[in-house]
């Protein structure tokens, strides 16, 4: 059976996932019982196993999805030491903003336009550095970890959540990094995981910042870091049936490995690789295969008669073919996300099959080859 859903998030389903994945989830049962604190447990040590990440960092489930895990991290770890924020997507924009606007601490932005990356070594590592490992927006990852020093004086903070569990991570260049269960993995929304290096852990412990501290972020009891959030006891309250989809993901790709699960994003993206280069009128939004996501992946129009037309003419053009394409149940959500240049974009995560890909290709070539000649 074809699967047509290509999301960036939430992202689509590990293959042959249904409903029955959840029979097991101690609904009605609370996350404090023994019951409950065994699956929250088992989710972040099987999360541990899975990364490769080293013993002596913390894994934590945080609310709010990765919104509310890489929010908690900046709140609590920024301000003792100058901040970089590197920009080249709307959520890192975001992380900017809040930076600057809320946190007033005057970061320096180092920003790039979409489909490019900042000059990764012009960052300044006596400052706190605050980075997407994947632009989900834009297409574009880091090419690797080797900018980062390791005698860094300040913290990386690494938003990865379109990353994590579809490309590589080297922890040693890791201070604090986040994600959620709907992107790789295809589990359900509301729900972020904080990664914490013993560096972070540190920095915690002797920093107070001066600004009010919503409940929802607060990592310490006194002056120690509160280990009980890591061990379980999570801050409020999680869907034990969101906890029970995402140990079923997390079954499903232990079983493959992450080596397989990298494989298979790779392999998606050659699928598009492999159609971008003999057809004619589109590209990547990302130029450099060095910084080409294999998981958020982001096609440009370069057809004559849609670079003609209007921002506006354009995207209401390109969203009809999108919406033809959800509507024969091939292909849905893949227009660009809202702030990006139009175009489309296709999740090509672990979860997605490339036959399913080549098929959402063919027919976006056929009703993009039906409308083009009546533009």
């Amino acid at each position: 059976m074809q699967n047509p859903n290509f999301s960036s998030g939430p992202c689509s389903k590990r293959p042959a996932w249904n409903i029955d994945a959840l029979k097991s989830a101690p609904v009605g049962r609370s996350h404090r019982s023994a019951l409950g604190k065994e699956r929250i447990v088992k989710a972040i040590n099987d999360t541990r196993k899975i990364l490769n990440i080293p013993a002596d960092y913390l894994v934590g489930i945080l609310p709010a999805s990765d919104t509310g895990a890489f929010e908690c991290a900046m709140w609590s770890l920024l301000g003792p030491k100058p901040v970089t924020v590197l920009v080249w997507e709307s959520f890192s924009n975001g992380w900017a903003t809040d930076v600057a606007k809320q946190l007033k601490l005057n970061p320096t932005v180092l920003k790039a336009d979409y489909g490019k990356i900042p000059d990764l070594s012009k960052v300044d590592w006596t400052n706190d550095v605050v980075f997407v490992a994947n632009g989900t927006t834009s297409g574009v990852k880091v090419p690797d970890y080797n900018w980062i020093p390791a005698n860094r004086e300040g913290l990386s903070l690494c938003d990865a959540t379109s990353a994590a569990f579809a490309m590589e991570i080297d922890w040693s260049k890791i201070d604090v990094l986040t994600f959620s269960w709907q992107k790789c993995l295809g589990g359900e929304a509301a729900h972020g995981m904080m990664i914490l290096s013993p560096r972070a852990v540190a920095r915690l412990e002797s920093y107070d910042p001066p600004w009010p501290m919503p409940k929802i972020f607060r990592l310490k009891k006194g002056d120690k870091i509160s280990k009980a959030i890591f061990d379980g006891d999570v801050i409020n309250t999680p869907s034990m049936i969101c906890v029970e989809d995402y140990l079923d993901a997390l079954d499903w790709a232990g079983k493959i490995g992450l080596a397989g699960l990298i494989k298979k994003s790779e392999a998606n993206l050659k699928v598009v690789a492999d159609w971008v280069a003999k057809t004619d009128w589109i590209e990547f939004l990302a130029d450099d295969p060095q910084v080409r996501s294999n998981t958020s992946v982001c096609l440009s129009v370069t057809h004559p008669k849609v670079k003609a037309l209007g921002n506006d003419e354009k995207s209401k053009f390109l969203k009809s073919i999108a919406s033809d394409l959800s509507k024969k149940n091939v292909a849905h959500d893949i227009n660009s996300y809202k702030e990006a240049p139009a175009g489309y974009r296709f999740w090509c995560g672990p979860t997605i099959e490339e036959a399913d890909l080549q098929t959402a290709l063919v027919e976006l070539e056929k009703v993009f080859n039906e409308k083009i000649k009546n533009l």
